[in-house]
């Protein structure tokens, strides 16, 4: 090019200089910079075709491609508008025809668009950008509410054992030294078991097996007075996910029955029925008290929701209060 044009080569040189200049400031700048290096830049390839032929003028694919980062679209729009402006005074100066005229026109018309694909891609690679940054958010949070309902349910649970063995233990020191014995020990054993709770959640929830936890309820029921009446279908079409979440429930229903209900018999049943299992859990206490039931009811809401499932709580025809868990199982 340098050899046979009608430039001189210094011109040449200098003109080709200034392009990268400009393309230089268009590739850092967002604003009025980027704008008017763009035009500058396709002012000088447009010069420059004047002496070295029209498809100098293809090399405005680098500029058009910088200007769908400008910050707005009055910006781009603006920029737009300018270079159709040159690209039609090269075009009057240059007095085209046939197929030249025609491949020229469908590149410039391609470069107008350019900014604007461009803009829309950007755009669109930013909104994901925020919705994974959102997504990230929203997992965060509900790993939070995760740990806090299970820090209430599995920790809750154990301190109530503990504050009711405390209670009887106080209650029979003086009288009878080995029940006293037994129950520190049943103390020590459980707060044993708290710490192991404490790390087990720190590290991920593990699978809890309903069956287990259903006698682990009945137990800690009947240690504390309270006559158990059970009965569980031992047809349990549950993952281990969904056992998990249930049992969970199953514990933060009997943590609430010893501390709220003041209940002497308790009935625990499953059934799996029309492709629904369900846990019942009645007992003859003082009642349906919604504020009694704290963040208790609210987390088992909260589980059984997540896996598309419900909960009902109501009065016992002959008082008390009555749970009932069900989840549809579709597998």
């Amino acid at each position: 090019m340098l050899s046979d044009s009608a430039l001189h080569p210094g011109i040449q040189l200098i003109l080709l200089l200034l392009i990268v200049i400009s393309y230089y400031i268009a590739l850092w700048n967002k604003d009025w910079l980027l704008l008017c290096a763009v035009l500058v830049g396709y002012s000088l390839l447009i010069i420059l075709s004047f002496f070295e032929g029209s498809v100098i003028i293809t090399f405005g694919f680098l500029f058009a491609d910088l200007l769908g980062r400008a910050k707005s679209k009055f910006h781009i729009g603006l920029g737009i508008a300018g270079v159709a402006c040159l690209f039609i005074l090269f075009l009057w100066k240059e007095q085209l025809h046939g197929l030249d005229f025609s491949v020229l026109v469908a590149f410039m018309i391609i470069q107008l668009a350019l900014p604007i694909l461009r803009y829309f891609l950007l755009k669109t690679s930013n909104l994901q950008t925020k919705l994974n940054e959102v997504n990230k958010q929203l997992v965060q949070q509900e790993e939070r509410q995760r740990i806090a309902r299970d820090l209430h349910d599995t920790i809750g649970h154990t301190l109530t054992i503990i504050k009711l063995k405390t209670e009887l233990a106080s209650k029979l020191v003086g009288t009878e030294q080995a029940k006293v014995k037994r129950e520190l020990d049943d103390i020590l054993a459980t707060t044993r078991t708290a710490m192991k709770q404490v790390s087990e959640l720190v590290t991920d929830m593990k699978f809890i097996s309903l069956e287990s936890e259903l006698e682990r309820s009945e137990q800690v029921l009947k240690s504390a007075g309270i006559n158990v009446q059970s009965n569980h279908d031992c047809r349990q079409p549950l993952s281990n996910v969904e056992e998990t979440m249930i049992s969970l429930c199953v514990r933060e229903a009997t943590t609430n029955i010893l501390r709220h209900s003041q209940a002497k018999c308790c009935e625990i049943y499953t059934e799996f029925k029309d492709k629904v299992f369900y846990v019942h859990i009645k007992d003859d206490g003082i009642g349906l008290e919604i504020k009694r039931f704290g963040n208790g009811l609210v987390s088992i809401k909260e589980r059984m929701h997540s896996l598309q499932g419900d909960v009902l709580v109501k009065e016992g025809s002959s008082g008390g209060t009555i749970i009932t868990i069900t989840l549809p199982i579709h597998s």
